[in-house]
């Protein structure tokens, strides 16, 4: 195994695809590969180790759905409870039907409430301002900052559809994480370490840089659009009016396979139980019926290139994962739930085969072809070393 999966990656480094990249995969026996290869960034010549801390931006939406669940799984909130009974304002929110010709975005009244389930989902009707040019055109006109800024103000945007009717990638999870630190009455830095961190000993995930931490940050970077990787300035604020539920996590490889290990065994990792198995396997289910989860779009190449994540085949969400429908030749079985950061960090659990992987590197856009080509064949050479 060890031999054909370092071969693919420290290519994937000696191509220029990535300058680096950390890899790890388990199964229900415990860590079965880990590695590094490269360096930590296009001008940071530090090699890439096990321990690098990376900005894992929306895989914070699986660790903030765990949260959300965990209330849910204890009776302190319900998943289709209406969430304007805990929040007010998602109440106040307003469907963006367009702009008249003075640019004055036109709204209406939503048909119906918006639920957790609903935020879990990205069926809520929330998008993207960053990608959604409508949502960014609303938000300009009424001077609200972006949701990257994590002012309380960024979560006045606009519902774009009504909840339950369709799926669009948005802050629904940043609002989930409002949700937690309302009904727990604690931060959500401090309810995800009582409650995930410290139990599965992640002591490298956070939403504050810690010193330690910030000496073995990756370099965040760019691909031009001439193929050339450069440094990037990118950072969430770590003193906002609230940590993004949704996107606002630093984590190492090995700190997060233990997230994810957690998920494959059901709750529970080394005999720490966070989640009963009831509440995992509700999460691993299909929660949006037959919504299915169109191929990503983006109207910020900077930031993202549109993608089918899964051509051919129906993909469905469940609370909060991307679930293929189908099995992949060569890699994850049908029903294997997934997600990613914008910085190309990835994530994939295999119930079927009881397996689980972590592949981190960090360049934007999200979606850049030769990191989807490293992630798709380190996919195809874990699962080639075990038949």
């Amino acid at each position: 195994m060890t031999t054909r999966l370092d071969q693919h990656l420290s290519q994937a480094v000696a191509s220029g695809a990535v300058p680096g990249v950390v890899a790890l995969a388990a199964d229900a026996n415990g860590i079965i590969y880990s590695n590094a290869f490269g360096q930590r960034g296009p001008t940071d010549k530090n090699a890439m180790a096990l321990d690098t801390v990376f900005r894992i931006a929306s895989m914070t939406k699986a660790i903030t759905a765990a949260a959300a669940m965990k209330l849910v799984e204890e009776g302190r909130i319900g998943l289709d409870q209406p969430m304007k009974e805990i929040a007010a304002q998602i109440g106040q929110a307003q469907v963006l039907t367009g702009f008249d010709a003075s640019g004055k975005p036109q709204t209406r009244a939503p048909k119906r409430d918006v639920t957790l389930r609903h935020l879990l989902t990205h069926t809520s009707g929330y998008a993207y301002d960053l990608f959604n040019t409508q949502v960014g055109n609303y938000m300009q006109y009424h001077q609200l900052p972006s949701i990257a800024t994590c002012k309380f103000d960024s979560l006045k945007a606009p519902l774009v559809f009504d909840p339950g009717e369709r799926w669009e990638y948005g802050i629904g999870i940043d609002w989930a994480g409002r949700i937690v630190e309302i009904v727990s009455g604690m931060k959500l830095a401090d309810y995800l370490d009582q409650h995930f961190f410290k139990p599965l000993k992640m002591n490298d995930t956070s939403f504050v840089l810690r010193d330690d931490m910030k000496s073995r940050l990756v370099q965040a970077a760019a691909r031009t659009p001439d193929g050339v990787l450069s440094p990037l300035d990118f950072e969430f604020p770590s003193d906002g009016d609230f940590h993004m539920g949704g996107g606002g996590l630093y984590s190492t490889g090995p700190d997060y396979l233990r997230f994810t290990r957690m998920i494959l065994g059901g709750g529970s990792l080394d005999g720490v139980e966070v989640l009963k198995p009831a509440t995992v396997k509700l999460m691993g289910q299909n929660a949006i019926g037959d919504i299915a989860v169109p191929p990503f779009m983006s109207d910020n190449p900077a930031m993202a290139l549109s993608a089918d994540l899964f051509p051919g085949q129906i993909a469905r969400w469940g609370l909060s994962f991307v679930i293929n429908t189908e099995d992949i030749p060569g890699c994850r079985a049908a029903n294997s739930l997934a997600w990613a950061g914008v910085h190309n960090t990835f994530y994939w659990i295999d119930p079927t085969n009881q397996l689980t992987a972590v592949l981190m590197m960090q360049l934007l856009p999200a979606n850049d072809p030769k990191v989807l080509g490293t992630l798709v064949g380190y996919e195809q050479a874990l699962y080639a070393s075990r038949r």
